[in-house]
């Protein structure tokens, strides 16, 4: 073969572009999540210190992280908003240490989650779009309620991660414990690779499992700058070997290429050991696992070198499944900067200094200022005009940004957080992320007549940026109603709309997301008869309903024969069943979890009409609603408390007063961790309650689990309140 077509057929197979500056292979997405409190800010800082992106080390608890940049977040020591930014790593050669790009830069897509439940939507979209992560414990703790949350996410989008056991010089630490517990409440096939050295106020470094190396911090530099690479410490030798061989054993039980070499009893080298790490973990059936201290500087150069080694490159992991619009045929988008522009919108944000941004992470093809994008959802297509990299609140412009990339654009119009934007020669529909109902609503008003608009507009514009708020209008009372994850959530977004958008306003008391639904099959009839001379109105429709499981939500199914409502109509009936789902008829609550079948009407030659059609569809609900037995649902809350023992008599009495089910208790760290389900209802100003049972020592973190039916006792007190 010429040459010129050895040349030609490498460009065909390389998914690089010879325009950008880091190839796909050397190009990492991670996203960095936990519990609250657990570490990420101070992990993210510090990750970004050692690759030199930053020369001074920010501190959460004084306000000068780089990516908690909202002022929000600095004042309450919390994240609020992922934070993307970008940093370059270069691996080292040291002592003779194995590392799978040695010499080489790479480059670091970090995205910097909250902890907080309020806030799990950031959490979502971010997975979404990552190819990987670094999960944070509390070496204390260990696995904490919102750490299964996240856990459940990254499973549900199949996101390989890395565990990072945190805080090893907190009193307590624990990392044998958190490791067990990661395996038994999450089932994670987790084993260490870099173990941490000494705890507590003995924490001087970590000890390379794979290499069998000890790095050891200078006590002299608080920075964490200075290590050495060292040989194990005698005393440690035989931890480091049991390490070593356990690790050998679970990779190769999984791993083809390991078990081949452990069967016929050849050495498994370092480089075979990390290959195999590697495959198993982008599988999704081994999670590494390292120890340190991040606020003390112990252990994040290593955990960067096994993101680098471990977590997949763009090119790793599976294409992109979407659907084709038009034929609803899957459709591939694979990672590749010469095929077809296909990226994900995965979130919009209103920057005070350019507007309306719009994150999106590129799956395949690449995307140049002044190219047009098409969104197949609404059949759009718009000019780019500016594209930009974010370092957390810093904006950095670009020309062109690549498959893999993690990029904005500014000031496009006609989009929602979820929205595919791709090439109009080659649409595809990828899946957006899924979120949770809001539990939580309040009434919201101006305190001045003038900032009605402005209240609007900015209501309009968070709501846009956060999928897990909403806004409307209780029809009833004409009342703007604000609803949310949680009373932190919505006292962030007033205290956004004072900052952002200068609107003061006054927020009535928040109330309970209820649902309603059916316990019994119904069968529902509508009919809409309007004769007032000249063309009158009529639609008759007939539902069956039925109840289905919790949290399978609406489903909705045409079963109509002989064309007694004919097809042109059946979309107004849906259209019909999904208005009635919003107002159940014991207290005008949205209705969920129901199979609705549309069985059979009539039609009149001249008086039919969509309209009609639709308002006999909603009565046929209403009419099926009184019949099906309609019962109120309410959201149960997981709590859990740690408290010390010889408060947790009065803490489970007070839960028990508070309608809650105490599920089961632990012994951690000379305390008890009560695990319960609560109602939402009781769980308003519980924070004050434990702090005074406890004289301050106890805490609670609590996050949504589902709904369950409302106590007969408490109904009718529910339903006056709602008229109130």
């Amino acid at each position: 073969m010429s040459t010129q077509a050895l040349e030609r057929a490498e460009a065909m197979t390389n998914p690089n572009s010879p325009n950008r500056a880091y190839p796909l292979e050397r190009t990492r997405n991670i996203g960095i999540s936990a519990h609250i409190d657990a570490g990420k800010t101070t992990l993210t800082e510090r990750i970004l210190f050692y690759t030199g992106m930053i020369h001074k080390i920010g501190e959460v608890h004084e306000g000068t992280t780089v990516t908690d940049w909202m002022e929000q977040e600095r004042e309450r020591g919390i994240t609020i908003t992922s934070a993307a930014t970008t940093c370059f790593w270069n691996q080292r050669p040291e002592a003779g240490v194995f590392k799978l790009y040695e010499g080489q830069k790479l480059r670091v897509n970090i995205i910097d989650t909250p902890g907080h439940v309020d806030f799990t939507a950031e959490v979502e979209r971010s997975l979404r779009v990552l190819d990987g992560a670094i999960l944070v414990f509390d070496s204390v703790a260990g696995v904490q309620p919102q750490t299964e949350t996240v856990w459940r996410q990254a499973n549900k989008y199949h996101v390989p991660r890395i565990s990072f056991v945190n805080k090893m010089d907190r009193v307590g630490a624990n990392f044998d414990n958190v490791v067990k517990e990661m395996r038994v409440k999450l089932g994670a096939n987790a084993w260490p690779v870099l173990i941490p050295l000494g705890k507590e106020d003995q924490l001087h470094g970590q000890l390379d499992v794979v290499n069998k190396k000890a790095i050891l911090y200078s006590d002299n530099d608080v920075l964490g700058s200075t290590y050495e690479v060292a040989e194990v410490p005698a005393e440690y030798k035989e931890l480091v070997d049991k390490a070593y061989a356990d690790l050998v054993e679970q990779v190769a039980n999984l791993d083809d290429e390991v078990g081949t070499l452990f069967l016929e009893e050849k050495p498994v080298t370092a480089k075979d050991l990390k290959a195999g790490i590697r495959r198993l973990t982008i599988d999704n059936k081994f999670v590494p696992v390292a120890g340190g201290s991040a606020f003390k500087n112990k252990g994040v150069q290593y955990l960067v070198d096994a993101v680098i080694d471990y977590l997949p490159s763009p090119i790793d992991i599976p294409p992109a499944k979407g659907i084709d619009p038009d034929t609803e045929v899957e459709k591939d988008a694979v990672t590749d900067d010469n095929g077809k522009f296909c990226s994900l919108a995965f979130k919009l944000w209103s920057d005070p200094f350019v507007g309306k941004l719009v994150f999106f992470r590129v799956y395949s093809g690449k995307l140049s200022k002044g190219d047009t994008v098409y969104n197949p959802r609404t059949n759009k297509r718009e000019r780019i005009s500016r594209l930009i990299q974010i370092q957390a609140d810093k904006r950095e412009d670009i020309e062109t940004c690549y498959s893999g990339d993690i990029a904005a654009i500014v000031g496009i119009k006609n989009i929602t957080t979820g929205d595919t934007l791709c090439d109009e020669d080659n649409p595809i529909l990828l899946e957006p992320p899924s979120f949770p109902d809001p539990v939580i609503s309040m009434a919201i008003e101006p305190k001045t007549k003038l900032d009605q608009e402005k209240m609007a507009t900015a209501l309009q514009r968070l709501a846009e940026e956060d999928p897990t708020f909403r806004v409307y209008t209780n029809e009833d009372t004409g009342q703007t109603i604000i609803a949310g994850m949680g009373e932190l959530h919505l006292e962030i977004i007033r205290d956004r709309m004072l900052r952002e958008f200068k609107v003061d306003a006054n927020a009535g008391k928040p109330q309970i997301a209820y649902r309603e639904t059916i316990i019994k099959n119904a069968t529902g009839e509508g009919k809409l008869i309007k004769q007032s001379g000249g063309r009158g109105q009529y639609g008759h429709v007939i539902v069956n309903v039925e109840p289905r499981e919790r949290g399978k939500g609406i489903e909705i199914e045409n079963k109509v024969v002989g064309g007694t409502i004919p097809r042109e109509y059946i979309p107004a009936v849906k259209k019909g069943i999904e208005e009635a789902v919003l107002n159940g008829v014991l207290g005008g609550y949205p209705v969920i979890d129901l199979h609705v079948d549309i069985i059979d009407g009539s039609y009149h030659d001249v008086d039919s009409n969509e309209l009609a059609f639709k308002l006999a569809a909603i009565f046929a609900m209403k009419d099926a609603f009184k019949k099906g037995n309609s019962i109120l649902l309410e959201p149960i809350m997981k709590v859990e408390c740690v408290t010390p023992d010889e408060y947790q008599g009065d803490i489970m009495g007070d839960l028990n007063r508070r309608r809650g089910r105490i599920m089961n208790m632990e012994a951690k760290n000379l305390a008890t961790v009560v695990h319960a389900e609560v109602p939402l209802a009781e769980m308003f100003g519980y924070a004050t309650a434990i702090r005074s049972l406890s004289k301050g020592r106890a805490s609670y973190t609590m996050e949504p689990s589902h709904f369950e039916q409302v106590p007969s006792q408490i109904v009718a007190a529910v339903l006056d309140q709602k008229g109130a």
